[in-house]
């Protein structure tokens, strides 16, 4: 339509769609926010609000206070060993001293220092002791850890079961919140989608187009951005089963437009050349003519070949002569492109003639 339109109402459409655009894009920033803020009619669900409260609180008491008794083991534990460690060592160097004099009574074989052999022995067997005792002390901190350890993974076992009973009925929870929010926003969208293919077919070419092309780009932005990615799929079958049903209905629309345009078509084409001629908007006839198309049938049609002065597939007439200067021209043309000279003079003439006829 580009191609009938003047250029300052060229300018004015591409400002108009920009106006349209423009529209669209604010009503989507209102609409993506209030769709965006529908979860938060929903309560936040947590794990807690599932869980069975009088029978975990003991468990995680137990827990906590396991923790609290393998944390002080460990401690213990390291003072133990620090302990254990210098008494090995102590009692270490004493039995390397110890042997070593040995090795040097052995030598001298001097029987007076039986006594001193014998206090050496004694304080040997001491730093053992001290040593062993070190080790109880090494083994019931470990013993300890482990009894707190055992405990605490014990409780955690038992709390776990808890957990994932609790998170079964979590998830199912969700899923229902899930599907109530995906109500609400069905609930905001399908009207808007609704209201948007009324005016589609109703209002897009009123005064207020951009308006309701605003309004339309709005909808289908909200239906099919703001809608579809929440759609439930429970293994993809609702997803499948609304994609299927959409190819359906617009399929179907689809096929019922096409009948009715060739049954539109086939009634026009039976009319006679004037009334036809008549019914086609300037603006119509101008833009199919400019894609080299009949403006009746719409038809391919060599519009260059000066022979062809009528639609060789419906016999609407495509070109005439001026009543004033006989010059072949256009016949949806106004005005004659070599004289000026308006086409209603022989438009009048056409359906006076035509008028005029014997009924065939």
């Amino acid at each position: 339509m580009s191609k009938s339109l003047r250029l300052s109402e060229k300018w004015f459409r591409r400002g108009l769609w920009l106006v349209a655009v423009v529209f669209a894009s604010f009503l989507i920033g209102l609409g993506g926010t209030l769709v965006g803020d529908l979860p938060q009619v929903e309560r936040a669900l947590k794990l807690e609000d599932f869980i069975d409260g009088v029978a975990a609180e003991p468990l995680r008491a137990g827990v906590r206070d396991a923790e609290l008794t393998e944390q002080k083991a460990a401690r213990a534990l390291e003072q133990a060993e620090l302990k254990l460690s210098v008494a090995q060592q102590s009692s270490r160097t004493a039995r390397e001293t110890f042997e070593n004099w040995v090795a040097t009574r052995r030598a001298t074989a001097q029987p007076d220092q039986d006594a001193e052999l014998i206090a050496r022995t004694r304080a040997l067997d001491v730093l053992k002791a001290k040593e062993e005792e070190a080790q109880q002390k090494v083994d019931a901190q470990q013993q300890v850890a482990l009894d707190a350890r055992q405990s605490q993974e014990a409780a955690q076992q038992k709390l776990a079961v808890l957990e994932a009973d609790a998170q079964l009925k979590l998830d199912a929870e969700y899923r229902r919140v899930e599907l109530r929010v995906f109500g609400y926003r069905l609930a905001l969208t399908l009207p808007l989608l609704l209201i948007a293919g009324w005016l589609f077919v109703k209002k897009r070419k009123s005064t207020y187009w951009p308006f309701v092309w605003g309004f339309i780009f709005f909808a289908l932005f909200a239906f099919f951005v703001e809608l579809v990615p929440y759609l439930p799929s429970y293994g993809g079958y609702v997803r499948y089963v609304v994609g299927i049903v959409m190819t359906v209905l617009v399929g179907r629309y689809a096929i019922v437009a096409l009948n009715r345009y060739l049954a539109r078509q086939k009634l026009a084409e039976a009319q006679p050349d004037v009334v036809r001629r008549e019914e086609l908007s300037y603006d119509t006839a101008l833009t199919r003519l400019a894609k080299g198309v009949c403006p009746g049938c719409e038809r391919s049609v060599d519009l260059k070949n000066p022979a062809i002065d009528f639609c060789p597939h419906c016999g609407i007439g495509l070109f005439d002569h001026c009543g004033a200067c006989d010059a072949r021209k256009s016949a949806f043309s106004k005005f004659c492109h070599a004289c000026g000279t308006s086409a209603q003079t022989r438009t009048l003439s056409d359906k006076d003639s035509v008028a005029g006829a014997p009924p065939a």
